[in-house]
């Protein structure tokens, strides 16, 4: 699949996904206003009728002008203009509640003029049961003398458990979604991992097609009837083979390993390790090579505590694979700097070169299996993206770990941190 196809199918399912997700909340908001206009309107209605049933029971008129006054989303005010009877009251608006199928709890107060309080109201479940719970300060009415007030403290709630329909159907569009995002992911992944494949196989390309032609023509001139009378020539031209042959054995050997360790299929065979040592003996191997680049191996060897518990055979890799990068990035001659330092009970190991050095967006990157930085058509430094991979696995499996701090035209700073 084409890369701007997959662009355009992602782009097209983000689209299509914050779509479906603001449409279906607008429509959840309306039809959250609708049932709340609904609740209003029967509360007001049932207000109405107990202040109808207290004016009959108490034998006065109601007035003409503000007698039910909503003050908020949850709270009215309705004006008797007249004595109020506590138990009366409470009566009728648990019996009203009840017949208007308005489930839900409430509280009430009764404004008493003469002490200028709200002096009684209880607290009452959706059950129509009088509960023993404190009561809230409910607010009084400067323009009112003789009223009661409602509050519903569940109001929110309430309306919501009347929107079943919406929710269902908000939870399947919500498990939509969800398969959609995966399904989003794994287009994503598999490109990921087709860009990974395509590299893989380029690398390996120009890794094996150096000496597998190296090798075919040393066979050809071995071959070669003359070749026999000049032991010399078929002597290195044996060694050309046998080194080209080793090489590519060592490319198939660090892919099985590196394989190995992310499978963890060998067991660490830890020991006692002098790590002053083991590094001074691998950077003399490298300073052969550093010297034809006209560059250096520095060791700043200055850790007081050095001996730590690792895999000799793997810790030797980890350390060749980052000397090896750093030597093979450096586009100029080659500064590489090794150190160690003890802070705390931690031994930090750290090689630093003068290398290209590592853009922002790829640090993150260059751990993962297969990754290379991105250079174009450029092959001139080899490898399959397997090292830093390879070094990251085997300290997870010494439970050390592993730091880069590189800034882009200047080098690269990797450092092992190593509990001592």
């Amino acid at each position: 699949m084409r890369k701007n196809t997959i662009r355009y199918i992602v782009l097209l399912g983000a689209i299509s996904i914050a779509g479906i997700i603001l449409i279906q909340i607008y429509w959840v908001r309306k039809a959250f206003d609708l049932k709340e206009k609904q609740f209003n309107q029967t509360i007001q209605i049932a207000l109405r009728n107990v202040a109808e049933k207290m004016a009959d029971y108490g034998q006065f008129s109601l007035p003409s002008t503000d007698l039910i006054n909503q003050i908020s989303t949850d709270y009215y005010a309705v004006n008797l203009n007249n004595t109020i009877d506590a138990k009366t009251l409470q009566y009728y608006l648990i019996s009203e509640f009840q017949k208007m199928g308005i489930n839900t709890d409430f509280e009430y107060g009764i404004y008493d003029c003469s002490s200028d309080k709200m002096v009684y109201g209880n607290y009452v479940s959706s059950k129509g049961v009088v509960e023993n719970k404190p009561i809230k300060a409910l607010p009084k009415m400067d323009k009112l003398t003789y009223y009661f007030v409602i509050y519903f403290p569940e109001r929110s709630s309430y309306i919501t458990s009347k929107m079943d329909n919406w929710i269902f159907t908000s939870l399947i569009l919500l498990f939509v979604i969800i398969f959609l995002s995966y399904a989003l992911f794994i287009i994503l992944r598999q490109r990921r991992l087709s860009e990974v494949q395509r590299d893989f196989i380029n690398n390996m390309t120009h890794e094996f097609k150096t000496p597998i032609s190296t090798i075919a023509i040393a066979s050809e001139t071995i071959s070669h009837p003359d070749i026999i009378n000049t032991p010399e020539r078929l002597f290195t031209y044996s060694g050309i083979i046998h080194d080209e042959a080793a090489r590519l054995n060592m490319q198939v050997e660090r892919v099985l390993q590196t394989v190995k360790a992310e499978r963890r299929e060998f067991q660490l065979n830890k020991e006692n390790i002098d790590l002053h040592d083991l590094i001074k003996s691998i950077a003399d191997s490298f300073n052969v090579n550093a010297k034809n680049n006209k560059g250096e191996i520095e060791l700043n060897l200055s850790a007081s505590n050095f001996h730590i518990l690792a895999d000799k055979h793997h810790l030797t890799n980890v350390i060749f694979n980052l000397l090896d990068n750093a030597v093979k990035y450096s586009t100029q001659s080659p500064a590489v700097t090794v150190s160690t330092i003890n802070e705390g009970n931690k031994l930090l190991l750290s090689v630093a070169d003068n290398g290209i050095g590592i853009k922002k967006e790829y640090l993150k990157k260059i751990f993962d299996k297969f990754f290379r930085v991105p250079s174009g058509n450029i092959h001139n430094v080899k490898g399959f993206g397997l090292g830093l991979s390879y070094v990251k696995s085997i300290a997870k499996l010494h439970h050390w770990k592993i730091k880069v701090d590189s800034e882009f035209g200047k080098g690269s700073t990797f450092t092992l941190v190593i509990p001592v």
